[in-house]
């Protein structure tokens, strides 16, 4: 990779350089840095800096024949040194590539400004002389080759080289035997030693890899022989199986991470952008396991052991659709749960009723070490997990942030791809086909980037994508509009039935729960319909590059969503829990958790029909009719959506249906395996395939923001401000349910007066709305300058790239410049010592 350098001209004639431009300073340029020396820094300087030019021309004498034409094949023979052959490759393209660089146009090179930054000229010649010194001790420390035995020093004396014979034949049998021999000297050595003498041989790659090659199939063919014993063959055949046993483990231990085979194939076939739609179903899916684990083991679990005496209902089978009936008095929401202190001692006092007085106070209880407080602990923990979702949420947020804002090249990702990629730890025939696969994929949209040129468009086309895109926006916020009202009037419509059927003497329950799931039919067949007029206008707006048009895409569906969504909450918690009384509710909260239920079961209902009429018996009528081999494709923008919707119905829900979350759970499960066959089956990769880098970090800030923030205003709204049933739930009888922590406050305040501060902090800090915007205030002001510290950090990093390709191109100037002033230099030499070799 290229050096950052401050390149400027100005800096050679400091340091006695002239231009590259004039010759004749080039040459000059060491002698002028000798007189400098002696002027500057005295006798010593200028007698090293001597010693270092007579060095380097003596160098630069023996290296002559460096400089022969390229693809002549030649030897070079010096005193006290054995023969070594050397052979210039001819090199297309790049002509700094297929030069072999002198000693003193080394040593100008390494007076570059990369190389100088922040030295003085003594600290140059001082580093150059360490770095000698270095090399030398380090060749002595390790084992030289006149320390081994004449049998086992490899020699390369003669390999590869072109004799000037007529006798083919002769050639060829004189070069296998060298080889044969070397292959054998390398034998003899340790793996450590033959590696390094590998390197050290003047061959190229392939010349070593082939005897790197034939080395260990000889030692293969050796220890498989009879020379080896008995013991010696069962303790490598032992190494060899523990290692194999190994790989294996680990390989299961691999296998253990969830869906990693599924989304290995699925990002081989499809890439990177179908890919972030399942990644996104994975975390969410750890959301949710979060949040059931934590219900579970605080609320449902201890009000599971210890029921309160309801009367039992009977079962229809239609509460799986509806969530009402049956499952209304049992753990999955809020009525069901008690307003005391959970004890064996209570519920044997009063035959398990709900034994409390006014103000909230158990009768008598075992005591408080055996104790557990329902209604506090109910409180907490809703607060507790969702401040911990917050806190996972704000990290994976920063994370991603952190991830897709790193200005990654596409060509040095290319290049990363094609080299260094490939995982040669796989062995099975699956893995490597996987993994084959998925390496191709992202070259594909590696390529497709580096390729993608942007049209430059005239005034008028200009103008009328500027106006199709207009008519297209108004067309997606005018249907939106039209939506979300039609959803307002209609949920008032269901408000008034209810108020209607509420007054009815003669009452159908199985035709009242049938009703109640005609609003979310209503939402759930608009938030399937609509997103195919959104697609219609992308295609009128012929977007030029797909990832544009996927997060235009998002955008719209995102307004759908949060419209929708606003308008329920408004419906649940501005109707129905303003006045409950009007339609006939006892637990209002149990009735909105129901609602929650019924729509996020809708939800995936429509998911499924949207798969088997979008997906499959599209491809069906495709094949089948229209005689097309074309496939529909994924659309990533509303599947991701459609999670986001279904996620934020579930935070909704928490407070209302403390079992929602494993409702969610085991949808998600479903849908991941339904939506992963139909990819595999139905569906094709993009027309266009497109490296979306950002993707991931677009989603998680669209379920922070957008979804979790909006369902943490509602269920804080809720309760904070909202009165709770006074017949259910666990706050019955209390004007808000902050009121339970303020009570326990004061109740420990009373018990022991040292704990004042914390009543203080409860009151001022929790309490105070005022503190709590302040605090999100400050969060989000924290995340925006980290936004834009990070933006700031791509930007110079840009900046600092495009400064390194440029000086990499003037660095390339001068090499060559310099290379060929040396060029000229030689050759009146190499004349002078044809002429006298023909005298």
């Amino acid at each position: 990779m290229a050096q950052s350098v401050n390149f400027d001209l100005n800096y050679y004639m400091e340091a006695g350089l002239e231009s590259p431009v004039d010759e004749e300073g080039v040459h000059n340029s060491f002698s002028q840095l000798i007189a400098e020396q002696s002027q500057n820094g005295g006798p010593s300087d200028a007698f090293e800096l001597q010693q270092l030019q007579r060095h380097l021309d003596e160098e630069d004498r023996d290296n002559i024949t460096h400089l022969s034409s390229p693809g002549r094949k030649f030897k070079e023979k010096r005193p006290g040194r054995r023969d070594v052959e050397w052979e210039d490759d001819e090199r297309q393209g790049d002509p700094l590539l297929g030069e072999r660089w002198s000693s003193a146009t080394m040593r100008i090179l390494s007076s570059m400004p990369s190389r100088t930054i922040g030295r003085s000229r003594g600290a140059i010649i001082s580093q150059y002389y360490n770095r000698t010194m270095q090399l030398r001790r380090r060749r002595q420390s390790r084992p030289a080759i006149r320390d081994f035995s004449p049998s086992a020093r490899p020699s390369i004396r003669g390999y590869g080289i072109e004799v000037d014979s007529p006798d083919a034949e002769g050639i060829e049998a004189a070069e296998v035997s060298k080889r044969e021999r070397l292959v054998n000297n390398l034998q003899n050595l340790s793996v450590s030693d033959r590696v390094r003498m590998l390197r050290a041989m003047p061959l190229n790659v392939a010349e070593k890899s082939e005897l790197r090659r034939l080395t260990l199939q000889k030692e293969k063919s050796t220890m498989s022989s009879s020379q080896i014993s008995c013991c010696s063959r069962q303790k490598y055949y032992i190494i060899i199986g523990a290692r194999q046993s190994w790989y294996s483990w680990l390989s299961f231990l691999t296998s253990l991470q969830l869906w990693q085979v599924p989304l290995k194939r699925v990002g081989g076939r499809f890439g990177t952008s179908v890919l972030s739609y399942f990644l996104f179903l994975k975390t969410l899916l750890f959301f949710n396991l979060f949040l059931f684990m934590v219900t579970g083991a605080f609320l449902v679990l201890p009000q599971a052991v210890h029921p309160p005496a309801l009367p039992a209902g009977s079962f229809s089978g239609l509460e799986l659709l509806t969530g009402a009936g049956y499952f209304t008095d049992t753990v999955m929401y809020y009525g069901y749960y008690c307003n005391y202190t959970l004890s064996r001692s209570c519920r044997e006092a009063d035959g398990g009723q709900n034994a409390s007085l006014s103000n909230g106070t158990r009768l008598d209880c075992v005591p408080e070490n055996l104790s557990y407080n329902m209604p506090l602990a109910y409180f907490f923990t809703i607060g507790v997990s969702s401040f911990i979702t917050c806190i996972i949420l704000v990290y994976s947020m920063s994370k991603s942030f952190g991830q897709s804002f790193r200005i990654d090249n596409s060509h040095s990702i290319l290049a990363m791809k094609v080299l260094s990629s490939w995982d040669f730890k796989v062995i099975k025939k699956t893995s490597v086909k996987l993994m084959s696969e998925n390496i191709s994929t992202q070259l594909k949209e590696l390529l497709a980037e580096v390729n993608h040129k942007r049209v430059k468009n005239t005034h008028c086309q200009r103008l009328r994508r500027l106006m199709v895109h207009g008519l297209a926006w108004a067309i997606c916020i005018a249907s939106t509009t039209a939506c979300v009202i039609a959803i307002y009037y209609f949920s008032d419509h269901m408000h008034q039935n209810l108020q209607q059927s509420s007054r009815r003497t003669i009452k159908d329950p199985l035709l009242n729960e049938a009703s109640l799931l005609a609003l979310p039919v209503v939402v759930s067949l608009i938030n399937l319909l609509l997103p195919g007029l959104f697609n219609l206008a992308a295609w009128m707006e012929d977007y030029n590059s797909p990832s544009i048009r996927t997060y235009v895409s998002i955008g719209r569906n995102l307004m759908l969503k949060v419209s929708v969504l606003g308008v329920l909450c408004y419906h649940w918690l501005g109707r129905v829990a303003a006045d409950p009384t009007i339609i006939g509710l006892k637990c209002w909260e149990s009735f909105v958790g129901q609602e929650l239920y019924r729509f996020l079961l809708m939800d995936f209902i429509f998911s499924l029909l949207d798969t088997l009429f979008g997906e499959f018996l599209w491809r069906l009528f495709s094949e089948q009719v229209l005689k097309r081999k074309r496939k529909p494709v994924f659309d990533i923008s509303r599947n991701v959506l459609e999670l986001i919707y279904g996620q934020t119905l579930a935070w909704l829900g928490v407070l209302f249906t403390p079992l929602l979350p494993a409702v969610q759970l085991f949808k998600l499960l479903l849908l991941f395996y339904i939506k992963m066959s139909s990819v595999m089956m139905n569906c094709q990769s993009p027309r266009k395939p497109y490296r979306v880098s950002q993707m991931t970090t677009v989603f998680i800030t669209l379920l922070c923001f957008p979804s979790f923030l909006g369902a943490s205003v509602c269920v804080t709204y809720t309760m904070w401000s909202l009165t709770p049933s006074s017949s259910c739930g666990p706050f019955r009888e209390l004007k808000t349910m902050f009121q339970a922590g303020k009570r326990w406050v004061e109740a420990l305040e009373r018990d022991n007066p040292n704990l004042s501060v914390l009543a203080w902090a409860h009151s001022y800090l929790v309490e105070n709305p005022l503190f709590l915007f302040v605090a999100a205030g400050i969060f989000l002001i924290v995340i925006y300058f980290h936004s834009q510290v990070v933006d700031g950090q791509r930007k110079i990093i840009g900046l600092l790239q495009e400064q390194i390709e440029n000086e990499g191109e003037d660095k390339k100037f001068l090499i060559t410049r310099l290379q060929s002033i040396h060029e000229q230099k030689r050759t009146p030499a190499r004349k002078l010592r044809h002429q006298d070799s023909g005298c």
